[in-house]
């Protein structure tokens, strides 16, 4: 293959994949038949309802990893007062009620962005990051952020199928 080739395929797979992959922490391998809970996501996003929409495309990408031993952590009923619980207290909730169950690692994270950009294409724009949390102590194992543009004819749950595809390829199951 010719060095023009080389660059050609560099230039393109990066004009393909518009995303930036941090791993800021990782840890040993985790088992896949431990269990496993989804907890909230929180919504930094101007969008409703972004975090929940990132839960369900993580049950999916999960389970394609080989996760069978997982369920979402819902939050237990609120009180009255607790009606509008912003994601924060969400969170806080389903982890407390996830530590008195059996489950050994819990799923969440956080949604910067879930967008379409403005302009002519309108193309969408989606940033995460994902957090692996070992239950039992609430010590984050791992941890990945990153952010992913689409084209004009791309829709923003595709494009954040393909960035979770992507955070959790470094994430290690054994």
């Amino acid at each position: 293959m010719t060095i023009y080739k080389r660059i050609l395929l560099v230039l393109l797979a990066g004009a393909l994949c518009a995303c930036t992959v941090h791993h800021v922490q990782s840890s040993r391998p985790l088992p896949k038949n431990a269990r496993w809970v989804i907890l909230p996501v929180v919504n930094l996003a101007q969008a409703p309802l972004a975090g929940e929409k990132v839960e369900a495309l993580l049950d999916n990408a999960l389970r394609l990893r080989g996760l069978e031993n997982l369920k979402h952590q819902g939050t237990p009923s609120p009180k009255a007062d607790d009606l509008l619980l912003n994601d924060n207290r969400r969170y806080e909730l389903a982890l407390a009620a996830a530590r008195e169950g059996t489950a050994g690692y819990g799923v969440t994270g956080s949604v910067q962005e879930w967008r379409y950009k403005t302009g002519l294409d309108g193309e969408p724009a989606v940033g995460l990051t994902l957090q692996v949390v070992e239950l039992p102590s609430g010590r984050v194992l791992w941890t990945a952020s990153g952010a992913k543009t689409g084209w004009g004819y791309a829709n923003v749950s595709g494009t954040a199928q393909q960035l979770i595809a992507n955070l959790l390829e470094g994430l290690t199951l054994l």
